[in-house]
């Protein structure tokens, strides 16, 4: 079943439009990765889907509904979270801190929610109150994705989630990515490391220009010779 359907979709800031025409879509349960060159509007089209970028045209809907003109505090309550590349945790606020408002549209913090993000994260549990700018990039990614899973969602958007990571850690934090979606959550990433993502994910689209290029599985983009000349390093 179709989770994700984002069709024809005009996106940007304000006059200046980023987006033309882009189609996508993301199943129940799916992982998806979304691979180009840098300027091609990648981080735009996760930005457009959660209503933090200009909808200039065409639709999205989410789990059957319309969602295109809704702002981020309502598509949240859908059941759609998002991990954005940069700013994505309060340093200054600890890591219990961080997962509450991770959870702020909830009345309370759920313990089970909680000891979820734990189980999978286990460094968390270990610095509930270390401030979270004191931490490692690599844990302040695991925070972040953290908060994001806080409520449960049906579909979580991850921007450059390897993005600033030591090499070593890459590899822990698709293995973690892996888990997420491994649990039921279907997952759709803007990925710097495209090899690696597209070596994991079910499918995968190339975007270049603001335009779609190419769509597979992730190793169908791998095995296409143009894929690789292009966008892959060969």
């Amino acid at each position: 079943m179709t989770l994700l359907e984002v069709s024809q979709l005009d996106a940007g800031y304000g006059d200046l439009q980023v987006l033309s025409d882009i189609d996508l879509h993301v199943e129940q349960g799916e992982y998806v990765t979304i691979v180009g060159p840098n300027g091609a509007g990648k981080s735009t089209a996760m930005k457009a889907i959660f209503g933090l970028a200009d909808r200039q045209g065409g639709s999205i809907t989410f789990d059957g509904a319309d969602i295109t003109n809704l702002p981020p505090e309502s598509v949240i309550h859908k059941g759609l979270s998002y991990v954005p590349q940069n700013e994505n945790i309060f340093p200054s606020l600890t890591v219990t801190e961080n997962l509450r408002l991770g959870a702020y549209i909830l009345d309370d913090m759920p313990d089970e929610r909680r000891q979820a993000i734990f189980d999978r994260f286990p460094i968390l549990s270990q610095r509930l109150d270390q401030k979270a700018g004191s931490m490692s990039g690599g844990q302040q990614q695991m925070l972040a994705m953290g908060c994001a899973l806080m409520l449960d969602p049906d579909l979580l958007l991850l921007d450059e989630p390897s993005a600033g990571l030591a090499p070593d850690l890459v590899t822990e934090m698709f293995d973690r990515i892996d888990a997420v979606n491994d649990a039921g959550t279907a997952i759709l990433m803007v990925e710097q490391n495209a090899k690696k993502a597209l070596r994991r994910c079910d499918r995968g689209y190339v975007l270049a220009q603001g335009e779609n290029r190419y769509e597979g599985s992730g190793n169908e983009l791998l095995d296409d010779e143009e894929v690789r000349r292009q966008f892959l390093g060969g």
